[in-house]
């Protein structure tokens, strides 16, 4: 199935616009992600969630205030929010932690949260779930995701680079880390908490941004031995056109998944959902606009490795000597 038919779109005339735009959301999400709004969640920064379920519907002023009375200053810095929608009466409390890591008291800080609830008569509620992550868990979970994607970046740059060359590589890391700057900086828009969910959604779209590059340079260097006259830009855009309907599809299905995901798969898989939204997005125009940009810049006139030299040009016979 073919969505369209031998297309003659110049997608690599636009890559400088496409750069800038980049540029502009990237640096602004950097200024958002400064004024704290890509918060660590609990998984990484530690602390305590306390989910609970109300019977009837509980302003969520008095459920702050309540969190807020806690001992010893516990609540001064909690977040206190609806959970899910609005008729299911759910609050989320998220609460630092602090001091040692022992058993006793990560449990403690959610039955003292759970107290001063009942203390507060908000009415019936129960507890539907708890997590507590002690600040050693959280900075050995920071570590492990940090590395993960380190390993995963620089797996990457090896494969492409035996497998293609390294300009190409490098064009593909550059669109990979592309791809995570703009994803982390919609989370900060929308002010998710960066989770193992999140992490998780990043490692996904770090491997399905790659895997469109891959084709796409494939057909590039398929093209290399019936374009040998042609420069790489030129070659590039021909195979973005023939794939176009591969990616288009392909992102297209790959993007009805995930709203899915996003509407019906709950509160907790809403971080990894929209993560995987704009990652995909990002990751579609990226391979044209970012890899393919860079590679044919750092290529320059630079012979392409797999390309088919040009027949050379065939000798001048001799003709006979002019006289003197």
């Amino acid at each position: 199935m073919k969505l369209f038919e031998k297309t003659n779109i110049d997608f690599v005339k636009w890559r400088w616009h496409a750069i800038a735009v980049s540029l502009a959301v990237i640096l602004a999400g950097a200024f958002a992600m400064t004024r704290g709004m890509l918060p660590l969640g609990v998984d990484f920064a530690g602390g305590t969630i306390v989910i609970v379920k109300f019977q009837q519907h509980v302003p969520i002023d008095r459920a702050r205030a309540a969190v807020s009375a806690l001992p010893n200053g516990a609540g001064n810095d909690a977040v206190v929010q609806e959970y899910g929608e609005s008729a299911q009466n759910q609050v989320l409390i998220r609460l630092a932690q602090t001091g040692e890591e022992t058993g006793g008291k990560l449990s403690a800080v959610a039955d003292i949260v759970v107290a001063a609830l009942k203390q507060a008569n908000l009415g019936s509620f129960e507890v539907i779930n708890t997590e507590i992550v002690g600040p050693v868990v959280g900075q050995q979970l920071k570590r492990q995701g940090t590395l993960a994607t380190i390993f995963a970046m620089g797996g990457i740059l090896i494969y492409i680079a035996l497998r293609f060359q390294f300009s190409f590589a490098v064009g593909a890391i550059a669109a990979t880390l592309h791809d995570l700057l703009v994803t982390l900086a919609f989370l900060a828009f929308f002010q998710y908490d960066l989770t193992l969910n999140v992490i998780a959604g990043l490692l996904t779209i770090t491997g399905y941004s790659v895997n469109d590059t891959i084709v796409i340079f494939d057909r590039v260097r398929e093209n290399m031995r019936s374009m040998r006259r042609e420069n790489l830009a030129t070659i590039v855009n021909v195979a973005v056109n023939q794939t176009l309907s591969r990616t288009v599809i392909t992102a297209g299905t790959t993007l009805l998944s995930v709203i899915a995901l996003y509407l019906f798969g709950g509160e907790v898989l809403k971080g990894f959902a929209f993560t995987m939204l704009v990652g995909i997005v990002s990751g579609t125009y990226s391979t044209v606009f970012i890899a393919a940009a860079i590679a044919i810049m750092l290529q320059g006139r630079k012979p392409i490795k797999g390309q088919i030299a040009a027949p050379a040009a065939a000798e001048r016979k001799p003709g006979r000597r002019r006289a003197s």
